[in-house]
């Protein structure tokens, strides 16, 4: 049974990458992560997670770049990771980069989005910005009303006790993402179910 990745887990993983890529002199690396592990790295979050989700890359200079696969060189460290900690052998993966789209302003991504990244160095090659409360409050909400139901996307954004202006500007950022008819709805749905029925007659 491959284990999960509390706080102590999290640190201990991403310090034994960046050693492995200082060895086998590759990168530098410089990635951007969002979901559990930003929020465990945070203390948003207490719960383990099992994987790290690369949201993006950062340039050389301060750009976002999309991170649509993972570099085979990087791949291969982090299964080395995977080797020496018992971890699912994808516990570093590119699951939510779709959020990231060039063709929409800003890449998609919210304004002031990375003047709210939290940068960590493990060793010389590989550099983790982490992404703050308010984006995960972005987030968050996007993912739980794309699941479509109740789920751990919502738990989280609800232990970051988002107010009511934080939603409405989640929620008129999510609808971006996904302008359907469809999405809308069950996104007033969601927003009634967790009491901010306000928040959705603003939409």
């Amino acid at each position: 049974m491959k284990k999960d990745l509390d706080k102590t887990r999290v640190e201990e993983a991403l310090k034994l990458l960046g050693e492995l890529i200082e060895s086998r002199r590759i990168g530098p690396f410089s990635l951007i992560v969002c979901g559990g592990t930003a929020l465990l790295v945070s203390g948003l979050r207490a719960e383990a997670t099992k994987d790290v989700d690369i949201l993006a890359y950062m340039g050389k200079k301060g750009e976002i770049m999309a991170a649509d696969t993972i570099p085979e060189d990087l791949q291969k460290a982090a299964w080395g990771v995977s080797a020496q900690m018992g971890l699912d052998p994808h516990w570093l993966n590119a699951g939510p980069s779709s959020i990231v789209n060039p063709k929409l302003p800003n890449l998609g991504l919210p304004d002031g989005f990375i003047s709210r990244l939290s940068e960590k160095s493990y060793g010389r090659m590989l550099k983790v910005f982490f992404i703050g409360r308010l984006d995960q409050i972005y987030f968050k909400l996007y993912a739980s009303v794309d699941r479509g139901g109740p789920t751990y996307h919502l738990d989280d954004l609800m232990r970051l006790n988002p107010t009511h202006e934080e939603l409405l500007d989640a929620s008129r950022w999510s609808m971006s993402q996904d302008p359907s008819p469809s999405y809308l709805q069950t996104l007033i749905q969601m927003l009634k179910a967790i009491n901010h029925g306000t928040v959705a007659e603003k939409l």
